[in-house]
């Protein structure tokens, strides 16, 4: 079904602000629900979260090794998902992407989504690379030995959701109290850290991801408002940083409550 309005070499690009994770996974399954339903083209959320650790699939008991009252005790939530891969950690000034999108080859789609990402980032000025072939374990992206971005994706009849989290400059040592993408060894690191503290702001990366993104796919992007995809934002944080918007004709979907 084609949405109206919608050309099919447009990825829709919609920029959130900071969202609690639980009302980050309740915007997903909204979205994700329109886009089976063909309602809806493929997209792309870009936000941020409040401290949160998540527990992907393959999280085992020992990647959390204190209490959960120690983590909520520093201002840090914890919540399990359906998405693949293990723990990682999000914050404020971390960009997270959740394409909501119909793939056929997950694979592939790992694969172009770091792609895109190691593009964008050499367009900021460091060169960072995937390491598939070493494993499921090293999925996202690395400089040299160090990740600077972590990838998991769900997939459910065809449309996925969750995506990846790159490090802008964001506080990297809630990564240092858990077992980090459980890998004993691994060294996380940012934008920020890596650019000597000369980085760019998360939204200028923002934009230069987003368009990374959609050109890896062979598509243009297209900046959309929360309110065309039936998001409520009345009550979104006030360091929300928002882009311009385009407007569609098509009528606004009601928006599903706060």
């Amino acid at each position: 079904m084609k949405v109206a309005g919608q050309a099919p070499q447009e990825i829709w690009v919609c920029h959130l602000g900071i969202v609690p994770y639980a009302r980050g996974l309740a915007i997903q399954e909204h979205v994700r629900s329109l886009r089976q339903a063909g309602q809806l083209p493929d997209l792309l959320l870009a936000l941020e979260h409040p401290p949160t650790y998540t527990r992907g699939r393959r999280t085992g008991a020992q990647d959390l090794p204190y209490d959960e009252s120690f983590y909520n005790a520093k201002g840090i939530e914890v919540h399990s998902t359906d998405r693949g891969g293990k723990l990682t950690y999000h914050g404020p000034g971390q960009l997270v992407g959740y394409p909501i999108m119909a793939i056929g080859d997950v694979g592939g789609y790992l694969r172009t989504m770091e792609h895109a990402i190691v593009d964008a980032l050499a367009e900021a000025g460091v060169h960072a690379r995937s390491r598939r072939d070493e494993g499921i374990d090293y999925t996202g992206v690395w400089v040299q030995d160090r990740k600077i971005a972590s990838i998991g994706v769900h997939v459910a009849s065809g449309v996925t959701t969750h995506g990846f989290a790159v490090n802008v400059h964001n506080d990297l040592e809630p990564f240092s109290w858990v077992l980090a993408c459980g890998l004993p060894d691994v060294q996380m690191t940012s934008l920020a850290r890596e650019r000597a503290g000369a980085c760019e702001s998360l939204s200028c990366f923002r934009k230069r991801v987003a368009h990374a993104f959609c050109g890896a796919h062979g598509r243009r992007q297209r900046l959309v408002s929360p309110h065309r995809l039936g998001i409520d934002t009345t009550n979104a944080s006030p360091r929300a940083q928002r882009a311009p918007m385009e407007t569609v004709s098509t009528p606004a979907r009601e928006p599903i409550p706060a």
